[in-house]
C-alpha cells in the first residue's frame, strides 16, 4: 500500500477531533502502518507509532511538558519528532537519530485527517459542512472488510438504491433508473440530476421524488447532494484504507432543514443503511475493482461508476484495483 504513490499522497480521516484528548495520545491505522495522534500547544500531530529506543509504542505513552513520553523508558518528544531528553542519561544530549518518523496531520470539519506522503493539495474544501445555515453531523466511523474504490463505488452507485434499501432510498417496484449527465475532469467526476422517488430520503418518514447531483472529489472522497420537499441535504463519504483489506468510512452530514431532530435519530438512519450495504459490498468478487471495463457488464444506469473507474485508471491507482 505504502508504494502506491497515489494512495500515499491522500489524506485521510482517522478519528473524530473529540477522540483525541490533551494528555492522551491516541492510536490509528493507516494503511498498514500503526500512527499515534497527539495533540501539543502547536496542534495536532501524527506520527509512526513507535519509538526508535527499543520499539515501543508511543500511543501507550503520555503527553507531559508539551511532549510526547515514550511508556517503556520516558524518552520525552518534542512536537518536531525530536527526542529531547533521555530520564536514564538526562545530562546528555539525545542524539539527532533519535527521531520520531513525522507525518503530516490537520483538524478539519470534526475530524483528524492524516497523508503519509507530500499530497499537493488540502482535504476538499466543502462549503456546507462550514455554512452555519446547515446542521452539520458525523457519521461512522464504519467497519468494511473491503477495500477502499469497491466502498466508494457503491456511494456512487444510484442502481442498488432501490433494491438494497428498498422502502427507505428507493422502491423495487419503481427500480428503473432514468438517464442522468455525467461529466468527467481531470479533478474527478460530476453526475447531474439524478431523479428518483424514495419512501423515507433522510429517516423523517417524509416520501419525496428526490434529484442528486454526485461529485467524486478524491479516489477515496465523494459527495452528493439531494434535493426534496424544497430541502437540501449534503453527504459527503469518505473512506479509509486501514490495512490491505478493511477500510472505515466517515459519512458527513450537512442540512438546511431538521435543526430539531434529535441527532440519534438522523445518525442512526445512515447506521440502517450502512448495515444494509455492508454485506453486498463486502461479498463482491473480485474483491479488487476492475478498471478494464470489459472484466464486468456495465448499463446505461452505471455510468457514474464507469466514469469513476476510468478516472482511477488516469490517476494510476493501484490500491484496490485490478
Amino acid at each position: 500500500m505504502l508504494n502506491d504513490p497515489v494512495l500515499v499522497n491522500e489524506w485521510f480521516a482517522v478519528a473524530r477531533s473529540s477522540e483525541l484528548a490533551l494528555a492522551k495520545p491516541l492510536a490509528v491505522r493507516l494503511l498498514g502502518l500503526d500512527v499515534v495522534l497527539w495533540r501539543s500547544a502547536d496542534g495536532v500531530h501524527a506520527w509512526q507509532d513507535l519509538c526508535i529506543h527499543r520499539g515501543a509504542k508511543l500511543s501507550l505513552g503520555a503527553v507531559r511538558h508539551d511532549c510526547l513520553v515514550c511508556p517503556y523508558h520516558a524518552w520525552e518528544y518534542a512536537a518536531s519528532g525530536q527526542c529531547v531528553l533521555i530520564p536514564a542519561q538526562p545530562n546528555q544530549p539525545p542524539p539527532l537519530k533519535a527521531h520520531a518518523n513525522v507525518f503530516r496531520a490537520l483538524d478539519k470539519y470534526g475530524l483528524l485527517w492524516v497523508t503519509l506522503g507530500e499530497p499537493a493539495h488540502d482535504p476538499p474544501d466543502i462549503p456546507q459542512l462550514l455554512d452555519p445555515g446547515f446542521r452539520q453531523l458525523i457519521g461512522g466511523s464504519y467497519a468494511f472488510h473491503a477495500q477502499g474504490p469497491r466502498i466508494l463505488e457503491n456511494f456512487l452507485d444510484v442502481g442498488h438504491l432501490p433494491i438494497v434499501h428498498g422502502g427507505l432510498l428507493g422502491d423495487p417496484a419503481l427500480a428503473e433508473m432514468p438517464a442522468y449527465e455525467v461529466e468527467s475532469t481531470p479533478d474527478g467526476v460530476i453526475a447531474r440530476d439524478i431523479a428518483i422517488w424514495q419512501p423515507d430520503p433522510d429517516g423523517t418518514g417524509r416520501p419525496a421524488q428526490v434529484l442528486y447531483t454526485y461529485k467524486v472529489h478524491r479516489p477515496l472522497i465523494a459527495s452528493f447532494v439531494k434535493l426534496h420537499n424544497g430541502q437540501s441535504m449534503f453527504m459527503a463519504y469518505l473512506v479509509t484504507p486501514t490495512d490491505e483489506q478493511h477500510s472505515i468510512a466517515w459519512a458527513l452530514f450537512a442540512m438546511d432543514y431538521a435543526h430539531d431532530m434529535p441527532a440519534e435519530e438522523i445518525l442512526g438512519f445512515q447506521d440502517v443503511v450502512i448495515a444494509q450495504d455492508k454485506p453486498v459490498v463486502e461479498s463482491q468478487r473480485p474483491e479488487l475493482l476492475p478498471l478494464d471495463l470489459r472484466e464486468e457488464l456495465h448499463l446505461r444506469s452505471d455510468q457514474t461508476a464507469i466514469a469513476y473507474r476510468r478516472w482511477l485508471l488516469e490517476l494510476g491507482m493501484k490500491y484496490g484495483t485490478a
